[in-house]
Formats: structure tokens, sequence, C-alpha cells
């Protein structure tokens, strides 16, 4: 099997590590959903020694995965496990942290209620969710390439599509997670974030 590459993740890497190191100071777990190729956990949990990484997708996904998790051979990295946001398995865990890359876009929007619920009940007592990707507000798009963007997703999957922060904010506030930061990214990216109360 040849070993699974995106060429997004490269691209990204070094703007989120810069967030993620201000955001992930102190030593705990990170669970990451949606992982894809496992390429930013592999960068990260090497970037970020203290902390320990978890990485999931869907069954599919985790051959590719596996490949880069095993290559790595790092301390702090465990082979990636199958999670299903909308399963319950994962809620009886509990992380530090909770981080995912330009997933919830391409979720329907139960998947991503579904997502923000379990996030609630597994991350612990000031714990973080933090969201990477693109986002509306107010229903408004930040830049005419978003646009372009969500119309390309929801041709593709009409359930898909780019999420009014609003929408996420109310979904995070009804589960204990209180808007803590938003950080400006590039290619009209963001990086959302929410902790734990």
């Amino acid at each position: 099997m040849i070993k699974p590459y995106a060429q997004t993740c490269d691209r990204n890497k070094d703007p989120i590590l810069s967030v993620l190191k201000n955001l992930l100071k102190e030593p705990g777990t990170v669970l990451e959903i949606g992982s894809g190729t496992a390429q930013h956990a592999v960068y990260f949990a090497e970037h970020l020694p203290h902390l320990k990484w978890k990485c999931t997708d869907l069954k599919e996904n985790l051959p590719g995965m596996e490949q880069w998790v095993r290559e790595a051979g790092l301390p702090n990295l465990a082979l990636p496990f199958e999670l299903d946001v909308s399963s319950v398995e994962w809620e009886v865990l509990e992380f530090d942290f909770v981080f995912s890359a330009n997933a919830i876009h391409i979720m329907s929007w139960k998947y991503v209620e579904e997502f923000i619920k379990g996030a609630g009940r597994t991350l612990s007592t000031n714990g973080l969710l933090i969201l990477y990707g693109p986002f509306k507000y107010k229903g408004e798009y930040t830049s005419e390439s978003n646009e372009t963007f969500d119309i390309w997703l929801k041709d593709r999957d009409p359930l898909s599509g780019i999420r009014n922060y609003e929408d996420l904010e109310q979904l995070a506030n009804s589960v204990g997670l209180k808007f803590s930061g938003n950080f400006t990214m590039p290619a009209n990216n963001e990086i959302l974030c929410w902790e734990k109360q």
C-alpha cells in the first residue's frame, strides 16, 4: 500500500503548530478527530513532546495512518484507532485536549452535533476544544475563495459545508464549553478554541 499524502497538511502544519504551541503549553493528552493521513499527528507530536497524541479516523483510513505513525516511531504518538463521532464509545474516554483540522465541514451537521457533544463529555475540566478550518460568521463567508469552496463541498455532498461560528458557539455552550479564542490563519482559515467549564 502506498503511504497516503495530503499536500494541505504540509502547507498548514507550521501555522497551526505556532498556535498550538501557545494553547497547549501544559502536559496532557490530545485526541485528534479526523486525522486523515496522520501527517499532522506525526508533526505535532514530534514538536510538542510534552503531549501524548492520539489520532483517530474512520476504519478505512487507519492502514495509511499506521504507516505514518509506525515510520515516525515517536514515544508520545500511539497507533491510530477507529472513532466515529456518532458512536458512544469515545464518550467514556477522558482527554485534556480535542483537536480537529478540516473535518467539520466535510461532516453532516448531525455529525457535527455529535462531535461537539462528545467533546463536551470527553474533555477534562479546563480542557480545550480546538477546531481548524474555514468558518462563516452570521452566514457570511470571510472570502470569495471560501464561498467557492463551500459550493464545491455541497456539490460533492449536500450535507457538508462551511459551518457558522454562531451555530458552533451555541452548540458548544450547550455542553459546557466557553469560547476562549479566535486565531486568523493563512488561506482564509481560522482556529477556534473553547474551554471546558
